[in-house]
């Protein structure tokens, strides 16, 4: 057996292996180490004592489901080696000795779960891989569980931001890949072979070309065929479900890098949780299918207007018709997750529940399309969506007929196909009845006839139908002559066999095991009828997920009196009255009011420079206007009185930064970096928002760094930006730079106290505030006295010397200092270098050395 499971084990390689033993899955040496730890489940031993002791541990394969869960949370990969013959098979084979034959039949990996507990269902759960071939780059993802299936073609500088778009749970690389930091797991290079990714997709869909799938690079070849060569790998040539990929290139989508995503906590907050996220704030769907879609329109606001105005057509039917939005949501939240039960049944882990799931999802989706089909004033969108909820009316009626109204999850023990869809099998199961309604009057003729009370007839899996009785009553039984033939003694019980009750076992359990094995092949069939329409389904799934998410906005929108955005073509971003959606919910939850502002961005005004004290709010405006431009893009309402913008390429955040002490950066390193970012890949259609940039280094730095990125962002870049700062100084620019306006947030100071107005008005902060805030943070008294004093005398020097800014009047702004400036010259190094050492006598040596010697006293 040992060398069956390190044979099992070498093939597993560096994951755990569960190894089939029984009615248990067993971990042996380092595997029973890792996972007793994990698990918190006891570690044994077996063998000789001393050294050549096994460490090992198990776990129930009847509630294997959940110990896999937490292995896969805590970052493991678990291989799964069943039994794949009956011990009856492998005596047939081998003899009674014979070892059962176990294989590997499944790799569980977190990109690759399909199972319905393992899995969030208000969350995609992707694994993606990275491909590279001829010096262009692409990602393919695939959410198996629901057989989304998409190519990103985009450049290598905006691999990490596309990554960081779908957050896989698993992100695979060749071994030569430039990318390999990306990735969790590093695969064979030739799995991302561009000619071998081709053949695999077309034999994957059964094509001769892979034309009508869009224009596949050859790094959007080695990308899809080295996921595909992935995914088979772990499911061990059973191929999960997979829709036709859908090719998309970076310029469709809102570019965001991940450090925008993280600042401005789009899809999960800072914490890692999705609690506190822009996502969250805005979530009001009512299925896991529209959840999870609502995440990917956070998650890539699109660049197409048009199809931007199309998801706002629809969600403003359903905002304006709160009648019809309520139907909508009442018919939605009835429907299972037909998408995940389709994932599941392709991959060979269905059941009859998932089935059942198919049959009450698509006939609530025909309904519902019958409903909205007859609706007048339809938008385009639903229009579109309407047919796709329907179609299904053969396999509807087909499960309707073939399954009971509500199947179970274990298909073991049957029970699933209804009355009347099998004749053959009601037969099986009334002679089963039958049998079973003759053994209970047998039952009652043994008690008659031994005169024994308390005589049972009991069943179990090792002796099968048998009749016991105490032990104190077996006397009779056992004589030669009762007519029962003694079986086996317990404590307490003895256990006896009958003629008639033996023939009408064997009625009985032929009759039940032919039924199992015949609704066995009906759910077979069932499920491979289903699986032929597999293309349609999920396509009904989408829409009803379109529907979901549009009725959900619609939802929150009304509930939080957000407006409409207006699109134009050109730069501009007028919000009247925005919020923070995240902000305005947790101040509604404390029972405070949001204060809501304005903010106007033109071609006359593309820079604000925003200054006030600490806690006043600049952080959370620039952020809510960061918000706006992704919700408006997204499709969604936004939370302000009125908005109009022009599409946004390329949204980047720099507010607020920790130290990433794994890449060996400090918290200005990482300032600096993004900042680079920006200055580097912002154009002017791009919205930035900045906040402190300058503050992690020394005053002077601070405010020099400060001042050039703003002139940057002005004279080069020329894009929306709202930059925050504490640095005054930088208000000197607003006379020199036509496009940038001044602007702060109000404070006032009370007897002694500090009032926060949290209000954008127009021009600079009148002063910081800082010892305000410091008294507010509750610094002692003697400290912010002695704070004080320090300031007056600081303020005094500026006063005198013209502080940090002094002198910057007159220099050039960014635009002229791009110019090359001349080189400085060193006569000294200039005579040198035209010297021809060799060629010089004595004399002419000498007079040389005299004369540099002249030059360098100079």
């Amino acid at each position: 057996m040992m060398a069956q499971y390190l044979a099992l084990k070498e093939e597993a390689g560096d994951c755990l292996l569960f190894y089939r033993m029984g009615d248990f899955f067993e971990l042996f040496f380092d595997d029973a180490k890792v996972a007793s730890a994990c698990l918190d489940i006891a570690l044994t031993a077996r063998g000789s004592h001393g050294d050549d002791k096994v460490p090992m541990c198990g776990v129930p394969a009847h509630s294997a489901t959940g110990y896999l869960a937490r292995l896969i949370k805590a970052g493991h990969r678990v291989a799964i080696a069943d039994q794949i013959e009956t011990p009856e098979e492998a005596k047939k084979r081998g003899g009674s000795k014979a070892l059962v034959a176990r294989a590997i039949i499944r790799v569980v990996t977190a990109g690759t779960l399909t199972e319905e507990a393992l899995l969030d269902s208000r969350s995609a759960n992707w694994c993606a891989a990275i491909g590279e071939a001829g010096g262009e780059v692409a990602i393919a993802c695939a959410d198996i569980s629901t057989g989304v299936f998409e190519v990103i073609e985009c450049g290598a500088d905006r691999a990490s931001a596309e990554l960081a778009r779908y957050a896989p749970a698993e992100t695979i690389a060749s071994e030569a890949s430039d990318f390999a930091d990306l990735a969790t797991a590093l695969r064979p290079k030739g799995d991302f072979d561009s000619a071998r990714g081709e053949s695999r997709l077309k034999s994957l869909f059964g094509v001769a070309t892979l034309d009508g799938f869009g224009s596949l690079s050859r790094a959007g070849l080695a990308a899809a065929g080295g996921l595909v060569a992935y995914l088979d790998h772990t499911a061990k040539g059973a191929l999960p479900f997979l829709r036709p990929p859908h090719v998309t290139r970076t310029e469709s989508a809102m570019a965001i890098d991940a450090a925008t995503r993280e600042s401005l906590e789009l899809t999960v907050s800072q914490s890692g949780a999705r609690k506190g996220s822009l996502l969250d704030a805005v979530d009001r769907t009512v299925t896991g299918s529209g959840a999870r879609m609502l995440g990917a329109d956070i998650a890539a606001p699109l660049m197409d207007r048009t199809a931007i105005e199309a998801r706002l057509d629809l969600v403003q039917r359903f905002h304006d018709d709160a009648g019809l939005r309520d139907m909508v949501r009442g018919a939605l939240r009835a429907m299972p997750d037909i998408g995940r039960a389709l994932g599941r049944l392709a991959a060979g882990r269905g059941s009859p529940r998932d089935l059942g799931q198919l049959r009450d999802g698509l006939d609530g989706a025909w309904r519902l399309g019958e409903k909205l089909s007859g609706l007048a004033d339809r938008p385009p969108l639903l229009d579109a969506l309407a047919p796709q909820l329907r179609g299904h009316g053969e396999l509807i009626d087909l499960l309707q007929r073939a399954l009971v109204p509500d199947p179970p999850v274990d298909a073991d023990k049957g029970g699933y196909i209804a009355e009347g869809y099998d004749a053959a099998l009601d037969d099986l199961r009334d002679t089963g009845a039958g049998g079973r309604r003759a053994i209970a009057r047998l039952e009652a003729e043994y008690r008659d006839q031994t005169g024994i009370a308390t005589l049972k007839i009991k069943h179990n899996g090792v002796l099968g139908y048998h009749i016991e009785v105490p032990a104190k009553s077996a006397d009779k039984l056992m004589a030669p002559d009762s007519g029962f033939t003694h079986r086996q003694t317990l404590a307490g019980v003895v256990r006896f066999n009958a003629p008639e009750l033996h023939d009408l076992a064997i009625k009985v359990t032929q009759a039940g095991a032919h039924a199992l094995t015949a609704e066995a092949a009906h759910l077979e069939d069932l499920t491979a009828t289903a699986l032929d329409r597999r293309e349609a389904i999920a396509a009904t799934a989408d829409a009803l997920a379109r529907l979901d998410v549009s009725a959900g906005l619609a939802e929150r929108a009304a509930e939080g009196g957000w407006a409409r955005p207006a699109l134009v073509d050109h730069a501009c971003f007028d919000i009247v009255g925005g919020r923070h959606p995240v902000v305005e919910a947790a101040l509604a939850r404390a029972g405070e009011r949001f204060v809501a502002n304005d903010c106007s961005l033109s071609e006359d005004s593309r820079l604000w420079l925003v200054t006030g004290p600490n806690m006043g709010g600049k952080s959370t405006f620039l952020r809510q206007n960061a918000l706006i431009a992704v919700l408006a893009q997204a499709g969604s309402y936004v939370p302000a009185t009125r908005a109009t913008l022009g599409l946004v390429d390329r949204l980047f955040s720099r507010v607020g930064a920790s130290d990433n002490l794994a890449r060996g950066r400090s918290t200005f390193m990482v300032e600096m970096v993004e900042t680079a970012a920006i200055l580097a890949q912002a154009t002017p259609q791009s919205f930035v928002i900045l906040d402190e940039v300058g503050r992690g280094t020394s005053t002077y730095d601070g405010l020099a760094i400060a001042w050039a990125v703003v002139e940057a962002i002005h004279e080069e870049n020329r894009c929306r930006c709202l930059f925050a700062t504490h640095y005054h100084e930088l208000t000197r620019l607003a006379e020199r730079c036509d496009a940038l306006t001044l602007h702060h947030v109000r404070a006032r100071e009370w007897k002694g106290d500090l009032v926060l107005l949290h209000e954008v008005s127009e021009g600079p902060a009148d002063r910081s505030y800082g010892l305000a805030v410091a008294r507010l943070a509750g610094l002692p008294p003697i400290t912010i006295k002695r704070a004080r004093a320090v300031l007056d005398k600081l303020e005094a020097g500026r006063e005198k010397t013209g502080g940090l800014a002094a002198g910057l009047d007159d220099l050039p702004l960014f635009a002229a200092m791009a110019e090359e400036e001349p080189e400085a010259t060193d006569p000294l190094r200039s005579e040198l270098e035209t010297l021809d050492i060799d060629a010089l006598s004595p004399r002419e040596a000498l007079e040389i050395l005299y004369r540099l010697k002249g030059l360098a006293s100079e």
